[in-house]
């Protein structure tokens, strides 16, 4: 590995802190752990919103958020997991969006932060205190930052078309 440069610290202390965030909020979603809702309410709260199936979806960005998070701290399939913290955060930042920007309103300030941080991670690689380092980067080829990055916006993009598809065949969502 030889001597560390201050970049490689701050790389990985961007990638720890952002995926220990992230999977705690997974494990919120999947097992109720740290306060959440677990699948059940999670699920519940994503059909009110509109993604359905609700089950489907709560587990879907659950496993996105702790599987992706726990990526990112052990710098592992680091365009896989930061592109699924990407694509989850992008996805909250929709379902925030109405509230304006400021995080203190219900805005998408905090998870289009998050989602930007973990976009730049696929560029900026997981530096060389990471296990995608010890292993020849055989799970971060230029390649794979490639589709990762390419990846995240036609998959919010797909997600967030199927809940206004929904939404707009449900007579119970124009009622409000």
């Amino acid at each position: 590995m030889g001597c560390l440069r201050a970049g490689d610290v701050a790389v990985l202390g961007v990638r720890a802190a952002l995926g220990a965030t992230i999977f705690a909020h997974g494990a919120q979603k999947l097992f109720g752990w740290f306060g959440g809702g677990g699948l059940s309410g999670t699920a519940e709260g994503f059909e009110q919103m509109g993604y359905r199936p609700g089950s489907t979806m709560a587990l879907v960005a659950g496993m996105g958020e702790a599987a992706g998070g726990a990526c990112l701290v052990l710098g592992l399939g680091t365009p896989a997991g930061a592109a699924a913290v990407a694509g989850t955060m992008g996805v909250a930042s929709e379902m925030h969006l109405r509230n304006g920007f400021f995080n203190a309103n219900g805005g998408y300030e905090y998870p289009a932060l998050i989602g930007l941080t973990a976009m730049s991670l696929i560029v900026s690689g997981p530096g060389r205190v990471s296990l995608d380092s010890v292993t020849g980067h055989c799970l971060d080829r230029p390649w794979m930052r490639a589709v990762a990055g390419a990846s995240v916006i036609p998959a919010v993009a797909t997600v967030v078309a199927r809940k206004r598809t929904a939404l707009a065949a449900d007579p119970r969502a124009a009622n409000g």
